[in-house]
């Protein structure tokens, strides 16, 4: 992940906390890292840090219980960031779409049937789209994180149970844009050939 997709991670992962904490409920910071699906030392630092901007205040409870609270500012930055991906992700659906769709037209002119997706997010539905405008099969959806939960009319499973119903031959296509790198990295250690995995050009 480069600089750039860092920062709009970042920048993501502090617009929902801040939708979070903006609700009724008064969730702690073990809850909201369970919701996020991020560590909890991480939660930690990023409330540190909306702390520090102003954008959220901490209310005291007896047991060490805390309640996290948006300001104004909190509210009016939520608002802000919320436009700013609305644009962000608007652009990322139309380049994701049409980088996807070469790539499948490509491995299509090449014979292939079936590929597998390997990381089910946002960017996964979108490549799907393009897969089936290729006329290309999607055989299996995998996800260390996801497994058993539901891709369209697959269910998702661990790499090393999708690598054992493959067949040694088959391309499997990273369909994560936050964690394509950590996924490419996972299969390549599960001994996959590297000339089997491939990524869009610019997700």
């Amino acid at each position: 992940m480069n600089g750039d997709d860092e920062k709009i991670l970042d920048t993501y992962r502090s617009f929902l906390l801040l939708s979070e904490i903006s609700g009724d409920e008064k969730l702690s910071q073990r809850e909201l890292a369970k919701r996020l699906g991020i560590a909890l030392g991480l939660v930690n630092s990023y409330l540190k840090n909306l702390v520090a901007k102003g954008f959220v205040r901490v209310n005291n409870f007896p047991k060490n219980r805390y309640a996290y609270l948006l300001t104004p500012k909190g509210f009016a930055e939520k608002s802000r960031l919320a436009y700013q991906h609305l644009s962000y992700f608007s652009g990322l659906y139309t380049v994701a779409r049409q980088d996807y769709l070469e790539l499948f037209k490509s491995m299509a002119a090449h014979g292939v049937k079936g590929v597998a997706f390997c990381g089910v997010d946002e960017v996964a539905e979108i490549a799907y789209l393009s897969l089936k405008e290729a006329g290309i099969e999607l055989l299996v959806a995998m996800d260390p994180e996801g497994a058993g939960s539901k891709f369209f009319d697959k269910q998702v499973v661990t790499p090393a149970i999708a690598i054992g119903l493959l067949s040694g031959n088959h391309s499997i296509v990273i369909t994560s844009l936050k964690r394509g790198e950590a996924l490419r990295e996972e299969l390549l250690r599960m001994g996959v050939d590297p000339a089997r995995i491939h990524q869009a050009v610019r997700c």
